[in-house]
């Protein structure tokens, strides 16, 4: 059911998202600064491709004071409005019955876009 999931997922959108953030990631990555939030980024493009069957799962860094820092960071210039963007895709899809495991995708993608930092999704 994950398969049949993620190709839908990708046809409807999941693919320009997940090229989306894989190109904002890239473009982040052009400052030294950036590269900890573009390599981020990329991994949440990656994520994206085919979110059906997978978790949220925290890394045994996921509690780090370096990992808080660039969380705070992440949510203040990035992370709120990727998980803005997340949220209303998922309120949207929720409407309807077809659309509520996209929805679900929607709002698993969300809590990975708040504090990326110490979490993975697998």
């Amino acid at each position: 059911m994950s398969l049949l999931g993620n190709i839908i997922w990708l046809i409807f959108g999941g693919f320009m998202s997940g090229i989306g953030y894989i190109i904002g990631g890239f473009s982040i990555c052009l400052t030294i600064i950036g590269i900890p939030f573009g390599i981020e980024a990329i991994k949440l493009g990656v994520a994206t491709f085919a979110p059906f069957g997978k978790e949220v799962i925290p890394n045994p860094s996921a509690n780090s004071t370096l990992a808080f820092i660039f969380n705070v960071i992440w949510l203040v210039f990035f992370g709120w409005g990727i998980a803005l963007s997340h949220l209303i895709w998922g309120l949207v899809l929720a409407i309807t019955v077809i659309g509520l495991p996209f929805a679900k995708q929607h709002f698993k993608l969300m809590v990975l876009a708040l504090m990326p930092f110490g979490r993975d999704l697998a």
